[in-house]
């Protein structure tokens, strides 16, 4: 599965933005979704995830009631709206496929996209 990542830009503190991701080959209806983020000078952290269904999501603490994910199988796609966004959102975010339960640990996704810049600015 091949995931690209797009929607990234520059927006000011308490905008919205709304990234996508888009997937080609494999069976995107058999994976879990999820995006990542990584902050200059920090660790990749889990934003969020999508189940297989649609039905299941998960999101981290520190964007929980902001964030929402959702998907498209029928467009390959998985989304991640962003509302009231703040200077600490500022990261790149990336897409990820794994066939197994939404988890927060890195090493259980096997696809990765190749991210795309968010800056929010004060």
């Amino acid at each position: 599965v091949q995931l690209q990542a797009s929607g990234g830009g520059l927006v000011q503190a308490g905008d919205s933005l709304r990234l996508s991701c888009v997937a080609s080959g494999g069976t995107f209806s058999r994976y879990t979704l999820v995006w990542f983020r990584q902050a200059p000078g920090k660790e990749r952290e889990f934003v969020g995830g999508v189940s297989d269904s649609g039905k299941i999501t998960r999101y981290a603490d520190s964007v929980k009631g902001r964030f929402t994910i959702s998907r498209d199988n029928a467009k390959s796609a998985v989304y991640l709206q962003m509302n009231n966004v703040k200077p600490e959102d500022t990261a790149v975010y990336y897409c990820a496929a794994s066939s197994v339960s939404i988890t927060t640990r890195e090493r259980f996704y096997d696809f990765w996209g190749q991210g795309t810049q968010v800056t929010v600015s004060s």
